[in-house]
């Protein structure tokens, strides 16, 4: 199981944001205690589901980068003659 864990500071920020909010949306004061409880609901309970979705994402955007990888980075192989011969006729044909 992974639990989601914030820093220090990221943790008295998001605190500060549930009691702003609470302030100014639902027009309730809530405490540092009961903001910080219903943080950790809110890690504990939707926490795996915004990571499980930020990992999916990220696995797509690697799989589409590796999938690009041919187009990207394929060369020709054995083209020395081939070129050689490109260039030859290219050559002639300026003369």
């Amino acid at each position: 199981m992974v639990t989601v864990e914030l820093s220090k500071q990221a943790r008295a920020d998001a605190i500060a944001s549930v009691k702003k909010y609470f302030e100014e949306e639902i027009r309730e004061p809530i405490g540092d205690l009961r903001a910080g409880l219903l943080l950790d609901f809110f890690l504990e309970e939707i926490g795996p589901a915004i990571y499980n979705k930020a990992i999916g994402d990220a696995q797509a955007r690697l799989q589409q980068r590796v999938g690009d990888l041919d187009g990207e980075l394929y060369a020709d192989e054995f083209q020395y003659w081939v070129r050689l011969a490109a260039k030859q006729k290219k050559t002639a044909g300026s003369r």
